[in-house]
Order: C-alpha cells, then sequence, then structure tokens
C-alpha cells in the first residue's frame, strides 16, 4: 500500500490535529458536527441537512463495510469534509459496490483519518460549534487560518436552495390512498419511501414554489421536509408554510420543516451550542408516555420559552438528554411535526408511527 499524504485539521479556535489524507486531496471547510452513530455512515453522509459541514464520526472504525448503491439519501454525498480516526481502505461486505475512499474521490470530498476523534469531540463539547478546514494539498497552518477566516458562520446561512431539486418530480405507489404536496428543503429520499409505501402519491416541489403551485396537485396533506441551514434565514419559506397552515389540512414536519412550521406560529429558533446528530437520541412522547430512541441531525432547535408562551403550540416531545423540543402540534389543527427523523434512516424505527399519524389525519380529514 502506497504511503498516505499528511493532511492537517484546522479549528477555528487555532486548535490543530495532524493526520493522514483519505478521499480526494485538497483543501474544505465548512462547520464542524460529530455524528454518534454505530452503522449507516453512507445514508449519514449522503443527507442534504449535513450541507455545510465538515463530519466527525465518533464511532473508531469508519468505511469498514464499503458502500452500497442503495444506501443513499440523496444524489451524492452531502457533507463538507470528513473527520475519523481509523479508516478502512479495503471491505468486507458481499454486496458491496466500492471502498469508502473511492466514494469520497468519486464524489469530490476531502478528509482527514489518523486523529484523536475522542479529543477532537471532549473539545468541541465543551467549546461549542465552530468552524473548521482540513486540508492535505497546504500544510501551512498560517495560510489556513487565513482561509477559515472567511468561511461564513451557519448562524444566519440558507443552504436549502444548494441541495433542494429545482423540478418538481412524482413519485407513487402502485394503489394511490393519498396525494401529498412535499416542500423540498433538502428532503432524504426515505422519507418520501416511507410516504410511498402507505399508499401516497408525492409530489415534491421545488423551494421557490407558490401556495397556489402546491395545490395545484390537489393534495390530501402536506409535507415539510428536513434540510440544512439556518430555518430563521429563510422568510419566503415561512411565508409558505403559514399559507400551508392556514388551510387546516393535515401537515407534517420533519427536522428543518418542524422549525420552520415553528417560526410560521410565532415561535422563536435558536443555535444550539452543539447539535444532536446520530441515530441513539433519546426521546419521550408526553402524549402516551413512550420512550423512542430516534435518529437525529440538527444544529438549530424551536426555542423552549417561546412554545410555552404560545397559547396555540402544544409541545408533544422532548429530547430526554437536554429537555429541548422535540416535537409541536397546532391545537385544533391536524398539523404536527416532530424535530428528529422518523424515517430514521439509519437508525431504529421506533418513530415511524408518526407516518401512520399523519395518514390517519389525511383519511380523518377526507
Amino acid at each position: 500500500m502506497e504511503d498516505k499524504k499528511a493532511a492537517v485539521l484546522l479549528l477555528e479556535d487555532g486548535t490543530l490535529f495532524q493526520g493522514v489524507a483519505i478521499g480526494k486531496v485538497g483543501t474544505t471547510t465548512g462547520e464542524i458536527a460529530f455524528n454518534t452513530g454505530m452503522t449507516g455512515y453512507q445514508e449519514v453522509f449522503t443527507d442534504p441537512s449535513y450541507y455545510g459541514q465538515v463530519l466527525v464520526m465518533n464511532t473508531a472504525h469508519i468505511g469498514n463495510y464499503g458502500t452500497h448503491e442503495n444506501e443513499v439519501e440523496s444524489d451524492g454525498m452531502k457533507i463538507s469534509g470528513l473527520v475519523v480516526k481509523k479508516f478502512s481502505d479495503g471491505y468486507s461486505r458481499p454486496s458491496g459496490n466500492m471502498s469508502l475512499n473511492d466514494y469520497m474521490i468519486k464524489n469530490n470530498k476531502v478528509g482527514i483519518s489518523d486523529i484523536d476523534t475522542r479529543a477532537l469531540v471532549r473539545h468541541i463539547r465543551s467549546k461549542g460549534a465552530m468552524n473548521a478546514i482540513i486540508s492535505s494539498d497546504n500544510l501551512d497552518v498560517d495560510s489556513l487560518k487565513n482561509s477559515l477566516k472567511s468561511v461564513p458562520s451557519m448562524e444566519g446561512l440558507e443552504l436549502s436552495s444548494k441541495v433542494a431539486t429545482s423540478e418538481a418530480y412524482e413519485v407513487k405507489p402502485e394503489k394511490v390512498d393519498f396525494k401529498v404536496s412535499l416542500i423540498d428543503f433538502g428532503v432524504k429520499r426515505n422519507i418520501v419511501q416511507c410516504l410511498v409505501e402507505r399508499g401516497c402519491h408525492v409530489k415534491v416541489f421545488p423551494l421557490n414554489s407558490t401556495i397556489e403551485d402546491m395545490n395545484s396537485f390537489n393534495p390530501d396533506g402536506y409535507m415539510l421536509s428536513n434540510g440544512p441551514g439556518d430555518p430563521s434565514a429563510m422568510p419566503n419559506s415561512i411565508e409558505l408554510v403559514t399559507k400551508i397552515v392556514d388551510q387546516n389540512k393535515p401537515v407534517f414536519g420533519i427536522c428543518l420543516g418542524h422549525q420552520i412550521l415553528g417560526l410560521s406560529q410565532g415561535l422563536k429558533t435558536e443555535k444550539m451550542f452543539n447539535g444532536h446528530r446520530g441515530i441513539n437520541h433519546p426521546v419521550k412522547n408526553i402524549k402516551t408516555g413512550k420512550g423512542e430512541i430516534t435518529s437525529q441531525n440538527h444544529g438549530f432547535v424551536i426555542s423552549m420559552e417561546s412554545a410555552q408562551q404560545n397559547d396555540n403550540i402544544e409541545i408533544t416531545h422532548v429530547h430526554l438528554n437536554d429537555d429541548t423540543i422535540a416535537g409541536i402540534e397546532l391545537k385544533g389543527k391536524p398539523v404536527f411535526s416532530v424535530q428528529y427523523h422518523p424515517e430514521a434512516s439509519a437508525g431504529p424505527h421506533d418513530s415511524r408511527y408518526l407516518f401512520d399519524q399523519f395518514v390517519t389525519n389525511m383519511k380523518n380529514h377526507k
């Protein structure tokens, strides 16, 4: 095996890690974030919600089962860069298509391995979210520090337009029971799939669609998808969702869609000190008292205070690690949303009942 090239990871606060290059040789920047999932790395890397993020994987070994053409949530890798401890060049799964290294090169993604990711994660946990730069073609720290200065903060950044579809498209089951208009803020393929499996003919609409566009499909309900970036930087989407909700039809929001729904109802969102990213996050359903192990990926959250002060909002789910809001309902309307990923790809399927709840709402509304 050839000698690996050296690479460096530099954080905004000046912390430096030295390791070896993985993927494409080059330089990349973004907000550093960590994911606690033990599996499902390919679904994570292709999730549009990770756009603009340099991702640290907490699990020590990454790449050991290669990649598979069916385990994607979009048309390619969406993370800005990858940071791992041990990186596997080979893979041992008979159904695998290619090594993760080849997949990264194909997707033009820069990464670094052989660094102490535990020390890095502990650092991020104590210092909070910040920007970072990985480079394997420029090891000059001073010049990297200069480059890092021009990277925009995630707060106030609109990123959905970078990953959302530019043209509407449809996905339908053999037997259609319901029609759903889905607004694409950066949708994961598995969200559409979970609806199709439940008899929904889904039409996915671009970000700049109007209420008239979405209603032209004559839908039984509306889906507000996940996506990247700061929801408060999306005034047009907030206005669109306000109009959708005012129609009193069933609405289901996930992740960014949940945050935009909250903003459309006068709630506030805030940047988290550290986001939630992983497939083992505990959530309590306040209405049933049941616990759920959930898949999560977000760096913003609806402010608890603003929700508690709003008489039209019922808080339905809370995150048990830090008591942040994980789900809301609008009182008197078939409208609800969650901060986590019920399609859970990768992840446990504890929360798939939420798609059934949405379908039931559409059935009752019909």
